[in-house]
This record gives structure tokens, C-alpha cells and sequence, in this order.
């Protein structure tokens, strides 16, 4: 667990500084930035919008006494996506991105439903290996 989280707070930002300067090398570097920002505002404005509409459709699962398991488990990954796009970089940008469109979603779904499954598989769960 230690090493996972030494992976994610120092290997992502040391490949992310490497990509800034790579493409700033080549595009430049207030065009870097505003990509940067404009990969930002995109990523906001698609997470507010994936987020009504699975909310809308929680809303509308609950009315008619149906449990939206698979619109909330959408809301959290629309929720992490967000949290992602917040981080400054071109690398999480394209992985928060890639949360919010509804394909490669589905895709992340079936692999969180394929590790919750073997998790719970002889019914307990180690939070160690998460």
C-alpha cells in the first residue's frame, strides 16, 4: 500500500512535469497553459454535466422504487473524474476525460464490479489489498 501511494505522489507528478515540458517544448509554453486550462474548464463543465444527468436518473430510479446502484456507482466515478480534471496536467486530464465519457466508464465499472467481486468472493473483505 505504501509503495501505491509513493507511485501516486511522486511518479505521477514527475511524469506529468515531463509531459508539460515535452509539449511545451513543442507547442510552447503559454500554449501548454492554455491548454492546460481549457482541458480543465472542458473536463468541469462535462463532470456538472454527467453529474445532472446521473443525478436526474438516481432521482427518477427512487421515484419508481427502483434501487439506481449502477447510476450511483456512475456518480462516484463522475465524482473521481472531477477530482482528477482538478489536478493540473495534461496526463490526468486525458484520465478524467476518460472517466466522464460514458464508454470507457462502462469499462472502468466492469472492472470495479471484477475486483468487488473477488474481494467478496469468500465473503470478507481486506481493506490491505484494496
Amino acid at each position: 500500500m505504501l509503495f501505491r501511494l509513493f507511485l501516486c505522489f511522486t511518479l505521477i507528478p514527475m511524469i506529468e512535469l515531463y509531459l508539460l515540458i515535452q509539449v511545451g517544448s513543442v507547442i510552447g509554453g503559454f500554449n501548454t497553459i492554455v491548454l492546460v486550462i481549457i482541458s480543465g474548464f472542458l473536463g468541469a463543465w462535462l463532470a456538472r454535466l454527467e453529474g445532472l444527468n446521473t443525478l436526474m436518473r438516481v432521482r427518477a430510479n427512487m421515484q419508481q422504487g427502483i434501487m439506481p446502484t449502477e447510476d450511483l456507482l456512475d456518480g462516484l466515478i463522475i465524482l473521481i473524474a472531477g477530482i482528477v480534471l482538478i489536478t493540473p496536467g495534461l496526463m490526468t486530464d486525458a484520465m478524467g476525460l476518460a472517466l466522464l465519457w460514458p464508454v470507457s466508464r462502462n469499462a472502468f465499472k466492469r472492472f470495479l464490479r471484477k475486483k468487488f467481486d473477488e474481494l467478496t468472493a469468500n465473503n470478507t473483505i481486506d481493506i490491505t489489498h484494496l
